[in-house]
C-alpha cells in the first residue's frame, strides 16, 4: 500500500485495503488466543507451585474461554465464500401461531442481538413492527462486523418453537413459527440496478412510543419491488428521505441474495437453496415442552441447554452448518470430476 501510485486507482486500492483489514482481523484473533494460552500457562504454574485452589479455578475458566475462542477460529476457517466477510442484513417475521408466533419472533430478535454482541459485532435496528398483544410482527437488523454474513447465513429459514403457551389460560402446548432471512450487505463494489419504475413506495406514520417526531409525520417507508414482490420497510429514522435510503439498501441486499440463491440452485440442479428459506420447511426446532432440546434438521446438531441457545449461544449450530455445507460442496465437486 506504500507503493507509489497505489491510490491512483481508488477501486483497486479499496479492494486491497479491505482484504488487508480482513487478514489483520484474522491474524489478531489467532494472536489473541496465543496470548490467552500463555496467560493460562503462567496461572497454571503458579497454582501448582502455591497449591492455590482459587488460582486453579481461574485456570479452568481460562481454559473454557480458550475452548470457545478456538471453536470460533475453527468456524471462521470454514468461511471462504466471496461474500462471507461482509456484514449482514437479518430480517425476522412472525408466522403461524398468532400471539405465540409474535412472541417467538421477539425471542429470536433477542437471540441474534445477543449472538452479535458475543462476536463483537455492531447491531443497528432498521425496522420493528410491534405485535398486536405481545412480541413483534417483524424486525430488520443491520449487523456490521467481519464475517457477520458468513456466520449468520445458515440461519435463513423457518424456526419452530414448541412450548406451553404463556398466553393460553388452559396451559396447553402450542407450536409457533417465525422466518429468518439473512442477506449480505451490498457495498459500492457490487452493482445492483433497481429501476424507479419497478418500485412502489408507501409512506405511513411509524409505530412506537407516542410523542416522538416519528409518530407525528409520515416518515416511515414501505418499499415494494414489483417484479419480485419483495417488500421491505424502515421507520426508525426521523427523516422520510433517510428511511428511503435504508429501505433501498435492504432491498438491494435481498435482491442480491436472491441472485446468489438462483446461481447456487443452477449449480446443484436442485432446489436446496430455495427450500432452506421457504415458508413451512423448518430448519430448526426449539422444544421447551415436554422435553428441552434445540435441533437443527439439516445438520443433526442438537443442544439440550435451550436457555443458552436463546441467549445467543449459536456456535455449535453455526459450525455444524458450515461443515454440512462444505460437505455438500465437496460432494458436488467430486461428482463433477467423475462425469
Amino acid at each position: 500500500m506504500a507503493k507509489p501510485g497505489f491510490w491512483d486507482e481508488p477501486d483497486s486500492a479499496k479492494a486491497v485495503s479491505k482484504e488487508r483489514t480482513e487478514l489483520e482481523q484474522s491474524l489478531a484473533g489467532h494472536e489473541q488466543m496465543q496470548s490467552k494460552l500463555e496467560d493460562a500457562e503462567v496461572l497454571l504454574e503458579l497454582a501448582l507451585e502455591e497449591d492455590d485452589r482459587a488460582t486453579a479455578k481461574e485456570v479452568q475458566h481460562s481454559l473454557a474461554a480458550l475452548e470457545d475462542g478456538v471453536a470460533q477460529l475453527e468456524t471462521a476457517r470454514l468461511l471462504g465464500g466471496p461474500d462471507d466477510g461482509r456484514g449482514a442484513i437479518l430480517a425476522i417475521n412472525a408466522g403461524a401461531g398468532g400471539t405465540d408466533a409474535q412472541d417467538w419472533a421477539e425471542m429470536l430478535l433477542r437471540l441474534y442481538i445477543r449472538f452479535a454482541e458475543r462476536r463483537g459485532f455492531e447491531v443497528r435496528q432498521l425496522d420493528l413492527q410491534e405485535g398486536d398483544e405481545a412480541g413483534i410482527k417483524s424486525a430488520t437488523l443491520e449487523i456490521n462486523g467481519f464475517q457477520a454474513y458468513g456466520l449468520l447465513k445458515g440461519e435463513s429459514g423457518i424456526h419452530r418453537l414448541v412450548r406451553i403457551s404463556p398466553f393460553d389460560a388452559s396451559h396447553r402446548r402450542h407450536t409457533a413459527f417465525a422466518s429468518v432471512y439473512v442477506s449480505p450487505q451490498v457495498d459500492e463494489d457490487i452493482e445492483i440496478e433497481v429501476n424507479d419504475a419497478d418500485l412502489r413506495i408507501d409512506v405511513f406514520r411509524a409505530s412506537g412510543a407516542g410523542g416522538q417526531h416519528v409518530n407525528k409525520t409520515s416518515s416511515a417507508v414501505r418499499m415494494t419491488h414489483i417484479p419480485t414482490g419483495v417488500v421491505v420497510s424502515c421507520q426508525n429514522e426521523k427523516s422520510q428521505h433517510r428511511n428511503k435510503e435504508i429501505a433501498l439498501k435492504v432491498l438491494k441486499a435481498r435482491l442480491y441474495e436472491m441472485e446468489l440463491a438462483k446461481r447456487e440452485e443452477e449449480k446443484q440442479k436442485v432446489h436446496d437453496s430455495h427450500q432452506e428459506i421457504a415458508w413451512g420447511s423448518q430448519i430448526r426446532s426449539y422444544v421447551l415442552a415436554p422435553y428441552r432440546l434445540v435441533k437443527d434438521h439439516r445438520t443433526g446438531v442438537e443442544m439440550g441447554n435451550v436457555d443458552a441457545v436463546l441467549d445467543g449461544d449459536l456456535e455449535s449450530f453455526v459450525q455444524g452448518y458450515l461443515v454440512w455445507r462444505a460437505g455438500i460442496r465437496d460432494a458436488r465437486e467430486q461428482a463433477g470430476k467423475g462425469e
